[in-house]
């Protein structure tokens, strides 16, 4: 017993002196420090203040990542609105709703007119097709009328989650891969599609640094997170 204890403590040292050597540090050494009330507190950060603000007596924050996903993220804010309102009796603006555009769905955090120019590039990068025409659309189909329960939105317009007071983050690192790929085919510079794409966010829309990084800090700050596929 006491050489396999020795054993032990043996290896253990010499595991923890191969990772101090290779500069890797040891659980104990970087351990979170705890907060004086013995809780992990996240750090704040100027750029992510923004998910403070929105007042609400519930927070959720709905991610999407591909095009099913951003009509389906629509859908589901319609339903935590009619669903608090009907089942809770609690008012649209009694709650925090924010839906991320992120990866292939941060095309949808664009208004009509960039789909109009640049429909072609979008479709070809996210695979996304007008179901009615089978072409790239010519404007944001998850913010047109007409179409039902053909997209997975089923009719419910991004405007209309707005006007009811949920917020749109739109995802800063994607926009800037897409401006370069639009700029490529179009012949522009990345950085004038960049700065077009900005100015012309759904009514709204908020660029974040990074939608991996919006979903992660918005739970930090008490918001559920709802993944919609």
């Amino acid at each position: 017993m006491t050489s396999d204890k020795w054993t032990r403590r043996s290896l253990m040292t010499g595991i923890g002196a191969t990772l101090t050597a290779l500069g890797v540090r040891t659980t104990e050494a970087y351990a979170q420090t705890p907060s004086p009330a013995g809780r992990f507190r996240p750090t704040r950060h100027e750029q992510d203040a923004w998910l403070d603000e929105m007042p609400g007596q519930h927070r959720v924050f709905i991610d999407s990542a591909n095009p099913h996903g951003a009509g389906s993220a629509v859908l589901y804010a319609n339903n935590l609105f009619r669903t608090n309102k009907n089942a809770y009796s609690i008012d649209a603006r009694d709650l925090a709703i924010v839906v991320c555009f992120r990866h292939l769905a941060t095309v949808f955090g664009y208004n009509d007119a960039m789909w109009a120019k640049y429909g072609e590039q979008f479709s070809g990068r996210t695979s996304f097709m007008d179901p009615n025409t089978n072409k790239a659309p010519s404007a944001n189909l998850y913010n047109a009328e007409g179409y039902g329960r053909v997209l997975p939105n089923s009719g419910n317009t991004i405007n209309a989650q707005i006007e009811r007071g949920a917020q749109f983050a739109i995802c800063d690192a994607a926009t800037r891969a897409f401006a370069g790929g639009v700029a490529q085919a179009t012949g522009q510079s990345q950085e004038d599609v960049y700065r077009e794409l900005v100015a012309n966010a759904v009514p709204g829309g908020r660029f974040v640094p990074a939608g991996v990084v919006a979903a992660t800090r918005a739970q930090e700050y008490g918001y559920s997170l709802l993944y919609s596929m």
